[in-house]
């Protein structure tokens, strides 16, 4: 059985689109043809490799890392203090 669709605007091609979420306000949306491509042109599954940056949390200064470039001047949290909040 086929879960609810969604519809949508592809961030790509600009065609109307079915996808199985629903989709959030600034969050980019591909429809399948686009996905696949990406998908085929990167030969990972369309996400790049991973990096991890090393980090110091803002709320218990604890050092770890975290999957994106953390942005200056603003805070990042570790995962337990993200969680709390």
């Amino acid at each position: 059985m086929e879960g609810e669709k969604f519809k949508a605007v592809c961030s790509e091609c600009g065609e109307e689109c079915e996808i199985p979420f629903n989709p959030t306000e600034g969050r980019p949306v591909k429809c399948d043809e686009c996905f696949r491509k990406g998908r085929d042109r990167r030969g990972n599954r369309g996400f790049d490799k991973r990096r991890d940056f090393n980090v110091v949390c803002a709320e218990c200064g604890r050092a770890t890392t975290v999957p994106f470039k953390p942005t200056q001047g603003k805070p990042v949290l570790c995962r337990d203090c993200f969680k709390k909040k």
